[in-house]
């Protein structure tokens, strides 16, 4: 596989069918199980299977370091996608729906080597990938995720509904066999995995740098965390309370999941694609307190929208909205994520940076929960708003420097 767009498809599709399980298990099964009669603090529980996100730093220690059958990140990223897949099998052959904790341990099983099998792959995309690639790359997985979140949220459990419950499980093993024949017809560079490419390089690796320590001797790296951090987790906390709100207005919980579910996924996977193309133009130091600026709106006019109690049409607009926001905001993350994976540390470097932003992630939806309680909807989201004004006024002198120190490896902006 020569063409560029054909191994950035690749690597979306291996991106969708790492996310698709877990989102089906987290955000589309809990409508079953309810069924099956499982209680609020049962399915409430169920949520802790995602948890191994937060350790992808101690995943990618194994990943960087031992090289199982004398492969590298592909290896890896194999081996755990076979274990996904009869983990998958294994499930939809016991789905043990009346076993709660049965059920859930399978759940943690599938979190967690899907969660695993994400550290080599995104290294591996770092390490096929040119440089001036990885933000299309970042645009390209942001969509892939909403994709499977439109499928998993929805499209499974239509698909549950009219086939059974194992068939979601079963299809989802084939859509990882079908990653796997990607995987290995995928052409990567002839240096051995993980090792030092300086063509590819982001930044020039301090002299004495090592591990975990050599990440933040990196050019910006001090200044990337914080943005890492504060940009994607006041929007997604946002997102998180949205569908309860939209219940709590009346409106039918299938309107809800079309709506919500499937039709803020797409509006989200097109922001993703359109938010790479215009970020190109503008370049880093105007995109990142733009998107910023732009969740702000989003939250700000869910904020006026609730105090004001409008209508659905308005509710729509203001979903939409931040749906777009979180596209565009996801896939710029996404693709600085590659940016400061150093070469002989992309599984460590990306590891450390997903988690970081996995803990700030889950930490924002629990304190705006307590300002739920306190404020009501439109006070939480006014808060959130406020925040995320606060983020955009932080890009304003950093962004600019984050650009510089990365200039020399992201392609140069289109003339006008």
């Amino acid at each position: 596989m020569r063409s560029l767009t054909v191994r950035q498809l690749a690597f979306g599709w291996l991106h969708f069918a790492l996310a698709l399980p877990s989102i089906y298990l987290l955000l589309g099964m809990p409508l079953v199980l309810r069924e099956q009669g499982w209680s609020g603090t049962q399915i409430g529980l169920l949520q802790l299977a995602g948890l191994p996100a937060v350790l992808k730093l101690l995943m990618a220690f194994p990943v960087e370091r031992c090289r199982p059958a004398g492969g590298g990140y592909r290896a890896w990223a194999g081996l755990l996608g076979v274990l996904l897949c009869l983990a998958l099998l294994g499930l939809a052959y016991d789905l043990p729906l009346t076993q709660p904790l049965r059920f859930v341990a399978w759940v943690l099983l599938i979190s967690l080597l899907a969660t695993w099998a994400d550290v080599p792959v995104n290294a591996l995309a770092i390490r096929c990938l040119p440089a001036g690639e990885r933000l299309r790359a970042g645009s390209i997985r942001s969509a892939a995720l909403f994709l499977a979140a439109v499928v998993g949220g929805g499209l499974l459990l239509v698909l549950h509904q009219r086939a059974g419950g194992t068939a979601p499980f079963v299809l989802m093993a084939l859509l990882l066999a079908v990653g796997g024949i990607i995987l290995c017809a995928l052409e990567t560079p002839a240096q051995g995995e993980g090792g030092p490419t300086s063509s590819t390089s982001t930044h020039d690796l301090p002299q004495g740098s090592t591990s975990i320590g050599g990440f933040f001797l990196q050019p910006s790296a001090a200044i990337w965390v914080v943005l890492l951090m504060l940009l994607f987790p006041f929007v997604g906390a946002g997102w998180v309370y949205l569908k309860p709100l939209l219940l709590d207005l009346g409106m039918p919980a299938e309107q809800v999941a079309w709506w919500v579910g499937v039709g803020g996924g797409t509006a989200g996977a097109l922001a993703s694609l359109a938010g790479q193309r215009l970020t190109q133009g503008l370049g880093i130091g105007r995109a990142l307190p733009l998107y910023a600026g732009l969740g702000a709106l989003a939250l700000a006019c869910l904020g006026l929208v609730s105090h004001m109690a409008a209508g659905q049409t308005l509710w729509l607009a203001g979903a939409g909205l931040l749906a777009c926001a979180m596209g565009a905001l996801s896939g710029l993350v996404f693709g600085l994520m590659m940016h400061f994976a150093r070469p002989g540390y992309r599984a460590l470097d990306y590891g450390l940076q997903a988690s970081l932003f996995t803990l700030s992630r889950l930490a924002m939806p629990i304190l705006a929960g307590v300002l739920l309680d306190g404020l009501g909807y439109a006070g939480m989201f006014m808060v959130l708003a406020l925040g995320m004004v606060a983020v955009g006024a932080l890009t304003l002198p950093t962004a600019g420097r984050l650009e510089s120190a990365l200039s020399r490896v992201l392609p140069p902006k289109p003339a006008a």
